[in-house]
């Protein structure tokens, strides 16, 4: 007698540590009917009869609505309005993109570099030759402060 009073007792210990451990960790939009802690003082009063009731009772089944927004059906692409701010959201960024490569493009035509790599052939006669100040030979260009001083520039 005292072995089946023994396995009675560990069989409800066990299923009581078991139902207090399931209600403490299970996700609270699936518990049913009273909170978290109104069920756990129930399995710790209550041994037998507040697991079971847990087990049958408090847990939520799978089947219920799902905690991401609760929709159970599916919706089309055209009547969400988190993929229509997505497409709202990739418009612009295709728009910012052409914006800025226009502003490449006529950044580049700007800046021509055909002209770097040339020289003036010197001139043959006497006098300054063209694109020359005087007899200096600085160029007035060259000297304009707000010429060479701005930013970005390459040959600067």
């Amino acid at each position: 007698m005292f072995r089946l009073l023994f396995g009675l007792g560990v069989v409800v210990v066990i299923l009581t540590i078991y139902a207090l451990v399931d209600c403490a960790v299970f996700d609270r939009n699936r518990i049913r009917g009273v909170p978290r802690w109104v069920w756990i003082f129930v399995i710790i009063l209550i041994p037998v009869i507040g697991a079971v009731l847990w087990l049958l009772i408090g847990r939520g089944r799978r089947s219920s609505p799902a905690p991401s927004g609760g929709r159970t059906r599916q919706i089309a692409p055209d009547d969400d309005p988190d993929f229509l701010r997505g497409l709202d959201r990739a418009k612009n960024q295709e728009q910012r993109i052409r914006d800025l490569e226009q502003e490449l493009a006529d950044f580049d035509k700007d800046f021509d570099t055909t002209d770097l790599g040339k020289t003036e052939p010197p001139s043959d006669g006497p006098g300054p030759r063209p694109g020359t100040a005087g007899t200096t030979g600085i160029d007035p260009k060259k000297t304009d402060p707000s010429d060479g001083d701005q930013p970005g520039r390459r040959d600067a």
